[in-house]
């Protein structure tokens, strides 16, 4: 799987202008979408050869009396113990100060390959006043602008050596025993009691304690001779539940529920049908939906609500996951089992699409009868033109449209043209990645999800 890399260091320091460089975006922390706001804490990283989850944490501050600031030494520890490579980010332009001093302590204890980085360094003048910052023991100082992008290809250098030696299916899913499949969301929803519903067996414990689950812990699944492994992970809580914890979204278990993504096929996202969709539960099967996963809502505890409870439940779920209109929406219920087997049946079917091939004949059959009803709208005038369209893989489906001026097609066509595909070859729960690439040229790519 892939390794984890965390950006950590006081307020201030760049940090946030750190990740969008090295994961190429344009906004870290924060995202808006329409219908959800997600957190950008977590950016995937290709670079020197080798590909890593990026973590950019909040700001440590253990002088500050502000309460969403107190708990941020818990923070970094969460950081320092989760990841595999520490980045330690540090300001130019300022002598050392104690908050520096206090976080080197905890770096050097916590025995993690761990990179010195100075920001602000936009010019020799403050290379030189970064010199400074060597009283605080570190061997080595990687001067960086982020603002301007000095030395970052020294920095993703170092980053790429101090990984772990890597494995061969890093970029790969772990292997794994039919379907894999990750139960995602809040404490209490229930995931561990589906996973023992469906084993039949106590293999998970269940407390109706929230947080019970630690680790993320494999089960494997047979039912109707077909085998599932079946992910069972930590409950991700609601930021009012952790404020005394820091802003390192929900630490720990939001870090095992990206790493149980990384190695999934679907993914279920586990909410309380009385509790409803929250918005950390939009925000985590946001990054699922980024990495191009199954993805499947599950309103458990069916059983305890009434007919219009539950109908509201499924409503408000769709408004705050309206990035992804296509997932399907099960209700069950763990305890009694009602519901299950329908789940199961979903799972299946979203398994199925998330690895279906279709033969280019039948594509651009389908593709020339797109074009024949409904063509690109104009452009300036002029219509981009559109020649024939591939499947280029799958886990997820993706295909690239060859076409005369990839700039050219609106974004509201690029959906439309998603939309057909789903609709006319039914995959159902996956995201459908759509490339248009210039005819005799490869510089311009468009990719849609």
């Amino acid at each position: 799987m892939k390794p984890i890399v965390a950006l950590v260091g006081r307020p201030n320091v760049g940090k946030s202008t750190i990740y969008n460089r090295l994961t190429r975006s344009k906004a870290a922390i924060v995202h808006d979408e329409p219908g959800v706001t997600r957190d950008r804490h977590y950016g995937d990283v290709s670079s020197h050869g080798r590909s890593y989850i990026l973590i950019d944490t909040g700001g440590f501050d253990p002088l500050s009396e502000d309460p969403m600031k107190q708990g941020i030494k818990r923070q970094i520890e969460l950081a320092l113990a989760e990841a595999d490579v520490i980045v330690c980010v540090l300001d130019a332009t300022e002598p050392a100060t104690s908050v520096d001093h206090a976080e080197m302590k905890l770096l050097r204890a916590a025995e993690k390959p761990t990179l010195y980085v100075a920001n602000k360094a936009d010019s020799p003048k403050q290379d030189q006043e970064a010199a400074d910052l060597y009283r605080l023991g570190m061997k080595e100082l990687i001067l960086v602008s982020a603002a301007h992008g000095r030395g970052f290809d020294d920095l993703a250098e170092a980053i790429a050596e101090a990984l772990p030696p890597r494995t061969p299916d890093e970029d790969e899913p772990q292997p794994h025993e039919g379907l894999a499949v990750a139960l995602i969301g809040k404490p209490n929803a229930g995931k561990s009691s589906l996973v023992n519903r469906l084993s039949g067996e106590e293999r998970v414990l269940v407390d109706s304690r929230p947080g019970t689950t630690r680790d993320a812990v494999d089960t494997i699944v047979e039912r109707k001779g077909k085998r599932y492994t079946f992910v069972d992970t930590a409950g991700i809580r609601r930021k009012a539940k952790v404020k005394k914890e820091g802003s390192f979204v929900e630490g720990a278990s939001v870090v095992q529920a990206i790493r149980a993504m990384e190695r999934a096929d679907v993914i279920v996202l586990m909410a309380d049908a009385a509790e409803g969709v929250a918005e950390q539960d939009a925000k985590i099967l946001g990054l699922a939906e980024e990495r191009g996963r199954g993805l499947v809502i599950a309103l458990n505890k069916a059983d305890l609500v009434d007919k219009s409870t539950l109908a509201k439940a499924e409503e408000d779920a769709r408004d705050k996951l309206s990035f992804a209109p296509w997932a399907p929406i099960c209700k069950l219920s763990a305890k009694t089992g009602r519901g299950t087997d329908t789940l199961l049946e979903t799972i299946d079917r979203v398994g199925e699409s998330f690895s279906r091939r279709i033969p280019t004949g039948e594509l651009n059959r389908f593709f020339g009868a797109v074009l024949e009803t409904h063509p690109p709208p104009t452009h300036g005038g002029k219509a981009p033109r559109l020649y024939f369209i591939t499947q280029a893989s799958i886990r997820p489906p993706t295909f690239v449209v060859s076409t005369s001026a990839p700039d050219k097609i609106h974004f509201s066509y690029r959906r439309y043209v998603q939309n057909q595909i789903r609709k006319t070859f039914a995959f159902e729960g996956v995201p459908i990645v759509v490339h248009y690439r210039g005819r005799g040229r490869s510089k311009t790519e468009r990719n849609e999800r």
